[in-house]
């Protein structure tokens, strides 16, 4: 078994969009955020200075975000939308019957869908690893993450389109 952390598959434009963001984060964030903190520690006594605190938090979750970024974008799959096959793959919206409530959502990684409220799943969660490759008009078996037994039916598979 593999140790390498799974790749997440990235239309061109998300990975366009998010190579971005990280060299903003990269360059002028870690400026901008660099100077609010000396600007708040300027002030003076840093145990009651709430502009120091909130610009080091600031900093901690955009230094998450870049370290999320070099991640995802080190070990992204790059290419074209799949086909429009009737196959479920990443980057497909899929229609599924669950227990007779349908269901439609995004296979593939979020920041694929960033901005849209489309639920996603990726391919490694429970449901995404059961209908991965499957076809249109298929029923396949799912163990839910409580242990039940449920059986899907494939009803759609289309490109996603941003």
């Amino acid at each position: 078994m593999s140790t390498q952390p799974s790749a997440a598959w990235l239309t061109q434009e998300a990975y366009d969009r998010l190579k971005q963001e990280l060299a903003d984060l990269e360059g002028p964030g870690r400026s901008e955020i660099a100077e609010r903190i000396a600007a708040a520690r300027d002030e003076g006594d840093l145990k009651e200075n709430g502009g120091y605190h909130a610009a080091r938090e600031e900093q901690g979750k955009m230094e998450a975000r870049i370290a999320e970024l070099q991640r995802l974008l080190k070990n992204a799959v790059v290419g074209e939308s799949p086909k429009d096959d009737g196959v479920v793959e990443p980057g497909m919206v899929v229609t599924i019957d669950l227990g007779g409530k349908e269901r439609t959502f995004l296979l593939g990684n979020r920041e694929i869908a960033q901005g849209d409220d489309l639920e996603v799943y990726s391919t490694e969660s429970p449901l995404g690893a059961a209908i991965n490759g499957s076809s249109v008009g298929q029923s396949v078996e799912y163990t839910a993450p409580n242990g039940s037994k449920l059986t899907i039916k494939i009803l759609k598979a289309t490109p996603y389109k941003a």
